[in-house]
């Protein structure tokens, strides 16, 4: 046993990996498919690649346990007289020269190692399983990483417990990429949080910024962390505007108008004649937008779904802001108030926190529904796919000349790229439903499924709730009294 035994189990894993690969090669004893072995290797190929992730997923727990057993019985062998700091620091730089990793990535890997031993029991199993990455457990920790014991037991619970109240649906965790994970898990952290988002917002305001950071090849980054609002509001301008300029005789690409727009309104200047900037305008890839001077009268449109209750100032819910998350209360109510045109709000029913279905036995595709398909799929449904749902196109499911209907169940919104896949490859959405979106079979016949919107009922105040209902309000606007009304209705 001890070392003899880690030798001689790692000497077999090696061997595994040898016979694997061998197998990608095509040099394995049997093939794949003995009627076609090139349809069976490409076949066996992917089996090989779900493997692998597996693999990685189960070696990656094991280093976790590994590190902190490691950093526990250091500080053992230390004894309780070892100053603190220059221990972990000791540590710290032990492991990252083992891993090949610098101080602060060393660092944050055992920070990982020790939330997920200590805290995340569910995401540690799932990892040792290979049904999650160690990506998506560093999401996971770091979404924990600033909520309570019972907060960081609940996250964890809702998108690993299966038996939990009102989990996750849709895509497993594991089953979409960790990207994707980590916008579904904040928008939980957001609306679960014990402190109130309002609370937090105004801390952040404070730090809103713009950023410079040089690249490679005389380019450079020019970012700014603005509110939410604003924010989203510059990216959707820019991008309606880019895809306006689309054409025949346009050779530009999207990220390349989206930056020449971008420069103008930060520059005052125009690069809209070509694609390269001169040194006298710095011009840099640009990451984020505000709303400055763009030459064009198109404005922004964001959707902003906010509960009734919230809405009228009667509980600190947060709204959601289609294409960032959760969003302050007072965020939307701003937004609602002077957006007019550029800012819908959808306001959802307390009881379930989705509207009802909208259909339609024509073509043509209405305004409120395509606006309903944002609110069901709230991006490109395509797995891993984060395209903002504003500059997605409406496409039936099954096409309108096979008898398929202009329903919301025969809808799906995929981006231009994957609206392309479908309809030029093997690729092929499955059926969608009023609350769920498509899903995807690959050329391949693998199913993929999408991620789904993790509605929610809403917070109803005291007062509000078993038919009783008391509200009193001076003054208030037109649609104010009309959600009122609505709200008597419920009761």
């Amino acid at each position: 046993m001890g070392k003899a035994a880690v030798v001689r189990a790692f000497g077999d894993i090696r061997a595994a990996v040898a016979v694997l690969y061998a197998e990608v090669d095509g040099a394995g004893s049997v093939p794949f498919s003995v009627g076609d072995p090139l349809a069976g290797l490409a076949d066996g190929c992917l089996d090989i690649l779900a493997g692998a992730r597996e693999a990685e997923a189960g070696i990656a727990a094991l280093k976790a346990r590994a590190a902190v057993r490691y950093a526990d019985t250091a500080g053992a062998v230390a004894g309780p007289d070892a100053p603190v700091q220059a221990q972990e620091m000791a540590v710290a730089a032990e492991i990252g020269c083992v891993l090949a990793l610098g101080p602060r990535a060393a660092g944050s890997f055992l920070a990982t190692s020790y939330a997920l031993a200590g805290s995340l029991p569910r995401t540690l199993a799932g990892l040792r399983a290979g049904v999650l990455s160690w990506q998506h457990a560093t999401v996971m920790a770091d979404e924990a990483a600033c909520l309570d014991a019972a907060g960081a037991a609940a996250l964890e619970g809702h998108f690993l417990d299966p038996d939990v109240v009102n989990p996750a649906r849709g895509c497993p965790v594991g089953e979409m990429p960790a990207h994707r994970f980590r916008a579904k898990a904040r928008t939980w952290r957001e609306r679960h949080h014990a402190e109130s988002i309002e609370t937090r917002h105004v801390r952040g305001v404070l730090d809103r910024r713009v950023e410079f950071r040089p690249d490679q090849d005389g380019m450079a980054w020019l970012s700014a962390c603005l509110p939410a609002g604003q924010a989203l509001a510059g990216w959707n301008r820019l991008t309606a505007i880019s895809r306006g300029m689309q054409g025949a005789d346009e050779f530009r690409s999207m990220p390349q108008l989206r930056a020449d727009n971008f420069a103008d309104a930060v520059l005052g200047s125009s690069t809209a004649s070509g694609s390269t900037a001169s040194s006298s305008t710095a011009s840099g890839r640009a990451s984020g937008a505000g709303q400055g001077d763009l030459p064009s009268p198109i404005r922004a449109q964001v959707l902003v779904t906010v509960p009734v209750h919230s809405l009228m100032g009667l509980t600190d819910e947060p709204a959601m802001l289609d294409g960032y998350g959760p969003i302050p209360p007072s965020m939307a109510r701003d937004l609602v108030a002077e957006g007019a045109g550029s800012f819908y709000r959808v306001l959802v029913d307390p009881r379930d926190g989705a509207p009802l279905e909208i259909g339609r036995t024509s073509y043509r595709v209405t305004g409120a529904m395509r606006a309903w398909l944002r609110m069901r799929d709230g991006k490109c449904p395509f797995p891993g796919c984060s395209n903002n749902s504003l500059d997605n196109d409406a496409d039936h499911i099954l096409a309108w000349a096979k008898g398929g209907t202009t329903g919301i169940s025969n809808l799906g919104q995929p981006c231009p790229k994957h609206h392309k896949l479908r309809h030029s490859t093997g690729w092929k959405p499955t059926p969608a439903t009023k609350n769920e979106p498509p899903g995807w079979i690959s050329a391949t016949g693998r199913h993929y499924p999408s991620e789904h919107q993790d509605w929610e009922p809403t917070h109803w105040p005291e007062g509000l709730g078993a038919g009783s209902i008391d509200i009193v309000r001076p003054g208030g606007s037109p649609w104010e009294d009309a959600l009122e009304r609505f709200l008597r209705a419920l009761a």
